[in-house]
């Protein structure tokens, strides 16, 4: 393997490694484990985890894995910004349904919350992708530090360290988009901003 193939397979890892739909497990995870959700019996926790991860990954993934087989198009090809509008409806329709599903099953409003920050950030990078191809991967993360920056407030924990691994992950994965010409620097940065903003906003406002 030359050095080249492998910079284009580790840019490949990170980018499978941290999808754009890690948010709400990541946020939950974080809740579960500074806030008084964490007394909660671990069975509970894990059912919840489970659902989200359930709703907000694996169901998205699938579906457009489905499509992306149906239409012949590899992963880079679907990439391209004409074609992203669909995954996009297919992740918001998904995250809207685990929204529903809590809110039937009366889940805490905190988890809640979480997914509704997610579905924020999911719907105006679609709207943008109408004009600008910005990337979802750094959106997913920048919501990531969005969502630690609001509960840290909330309940009081120091946020340092996690920051820390946020951003290496936010750099390590910005890199990665470059590298494979899958996003420009712009858009790699925006995507992370409006991703903070668009989780501080809709679990504040939820």
């Amino acid at each position: 393997m030359t050095r080249e193939k492998g910079f284009i397979y580790a840019a490949r890892t990170v980018s499978l490694i941290f999808t754009p739909f890690y948010l709400p497990l990541m946020g939950l995870i974080a809740l579960f484990t500074f806030s008084y959700l964490s007394l909660l019996p671990i069975s509970y926790r894990l059912l919840v985890v489970a659902m989200v991860y359930f709703f907000t990954i694996l169901l998205p993934t699938f579906l457009i894995h489905i499509y992306r087989r149906l239409q012949g198009w590899s992963l880079l090809e679907l990439g391209q910004k004409r074609r992203r509008m669909v995954p996009y409806v297919l992740s918001i329709l998904s995250y809207a349904l685990c929204l529903w599903v809590l809110y039937t099953l009366h889940i805490y409003h905190f988890v809640s919350s979480i997914v509704f920050g997610a579905l924020v950030v999911q719907i105006v990078c679609a709207i943008i992708n109408i004009w600008w191809k910005i990337s979802t991967h750094t959106a997913a993360i920048g919501g990531v530090a969005g969502a630690l920056f609001v509960f840290a407030d909330i309940f009081g924990f120091n946020p340092v360290w996690w920051f820390c691994v946020v951003f290496i992950v936010a750099g390590l994965l910005g890199s990665a988009r470059m590298y494979l010409r899958q996003h420009t620097l712009s858009q790699v940065v925006a995507g992370f901003g409006i991703g903070f903003v668009c989780a501080v906003l809709g679990i504040v406002f939820y």
